[in-house]
């Protein structure tokens, strides 16, 4: 079975996309060049940001149609979170909801991919 190691986002301007989430992850890339920025997260997986106009084969498709997922320990910091964005300027596309898998809301990345962050309910047991 094969596991899951970078998400590459296409992005319009990778510096651009670069100091977004820097200010977003609170730590800087780990590898940046013209059309590229690496950023290594917690949980060992890494977040490529690679131009769109440069990306082989040709992307056909901008931000929007996909989600970035980022679980957080209690629906309090769902809330906290979300406060947080809004006063950064990030665009919140749904706010904090109670839907059937936990309490969540979305906000849009300057290229418009989806940012959900969310805290799941407890497991019925």
């Amino acid at each position: 079975m094969f596991d899951a190691h970078f998400i590459l986002l296409h992005v319009d301007s990778p510096a651009a996309s670069a100091r977004f989430y820097a200010d977003l992850l609170g730590g800087e890339p780990i590898e940046q060049s013209p059309t590229f920025a690496m950023f290594a997260l917690p949980s060992g997986v890494r977040l490529g940001l690679w131009s769109r106009h440069t990306v082989e084969p040709a992307a056909t498709a901008i931000g929007g149609a996909t989600e970035m997922a980022m679980m957080v320990p209690n629906s309090q910091a769902v809330d906290a979170a979300c406060a947080d964005w809004r006063k950064r300027g990030i665009a919140i596309l749904q706010e904090p909801t109670d839907l059937d898998f936990g309490r969540t809301f979305t906000a849009r990345d300057p290229d418009g991919h989806r940012l959900r962050v969310f805290h799941p309910l407890p497991e019925e047991g």
